[in-house]
């Protein structure tokens, strides 16, 4: 018996040092290229962002991965993403749109229009959902880069109004028919249509909701202004939204350069303790920017000095 344990004990003790052996032996290329393989797989992927339903009625920016070059196939991705489905991959708190069982039938893209063909369960939703199905959907295959307006069918025959409703469609769809609206204004005189981007903690991740406000400018302020006026006054937005921009931060000055980049000057204030611009006061403002701006980079100084540069592609 002891002589049975004593040669297991020998056979394992064996084993373990062949295996280590092997391992350590293996060529040092070898590993290279395993690594270099991944790698290569994983710079491939390409980040993009769709619009999906929070518990307050809010559509909300979340990232997802695309495994493909071919803008068809990253539009049945996002369509696949918007789907009501039990295999959801988002936190519950986020929920999709687009009613489950609903087929894309068809995408056919012509320049910077994409036009979608949906089978008829696309319709099963009720007036208000229709609205925020319509925005979620816009919203999110405008991110594609080169992708501005949108056409919706339902089985070969254009959708002209909300699903549901008697609102007309503007086609074709463009970001021009605004996310989570706000109607602010006391009259329709001097109206003003501005998109502000504010934060929201779900499950504590941080992600971003763009509000688009319909309010009065009666002193004809420029957009920017506007933004960051509201984000500095409207500190605590809404119970689940909010602003982190420090109510003493002013916008000094402002100047578009040959229609591709704007620069915001602004005080000390824009710095956080340690004499940096937080990156969620930088994605608030420039997401902001571009929702308005046909701008490609924003240029953020403090007090003349540049100390940042965010371009539009970065935010996707």
């Amino acid at each position: 018996m002891l002589r049975k344990k004593a040669l297991r004990k020998i056979f394992i003790t064996t084993m373990s040092v062949f295996i280590i052996m092997t391992i350590y032996l293996i060529p040092l290329t070898e590993k290279t290229l395993e690594t270099n393989l991944e790698f290569e797989y994983i710079t491939d992927l390409a980040n993009s962002s769709i619009y999906l339903l929070d518990e307050n009625n809010y559509l909300v920016k979340t990232k997802i991965l695309l495994d493909s070059e071919k803008t068809e196939d990253k539009i049945k991705s996002i369509i696949s993403n918007l789907t009501i489905s039990s295999n959801t991959k988002f936190p519950d708190k986020l929920k999709s749109l687009i009613p489950k069982n609903t087929k894309l039938n068809k995408v056919t893209i012509e320049n910077d229009l994409v036009s979608l063909d949906f089978s008829k369960e696309f319709m099963n939703v009720n007036e208000e959902t229709s609205l925020k199905l319509i925005e979620s959907l816009v919203y999110s295959i405008t991110e594609l880069d080169d992708i501005n307006k949108v056409n919706i069918s339902i089985e070969g025959n254009s959708l002209e109004t909300y699903p549901n409703t008697s609102k007309k469609l503007s086609l074709p769809l463009t970001r021009d028919i605004g996310i989570n609206k706000e109607y602010s204004y006391t009259s329709l005189k001097d109206l003003t249509k501005v998109t502000i981007y504010y934060q929201e903690l779900i499950d504590e991740d941080t992600y971003y909701v763009p509000v688009t406000k319909y309010l009065n400018n009666e002193d004809n302020k420029d957009k920017i202004n506007i933004i960051v006026e509201e984000l500095t006054t409207s500190y605590i937005y809404e119970d689940n939204l909010r602003s982190i921009l420090n109510e003493n931060v002013e916008l000094m000055d402002k100047e578009i350069v040959d229609d591709e980049l704007l620069i915001l000057d602004f005080n000390n204030a824009l710095f956080d303790s340690d004499s940096k611009i937080q990156e969620e006061v930088l994605y608030m403002i420039s997401s902001s920017v571009f929702a308005n701006y046909n701008v490609n980079t924003v240029s953020f100084r403090v007090n003349g000095k540049e100390v940042n540069n965010v371009k539009r592609s970065s935010l996707n």
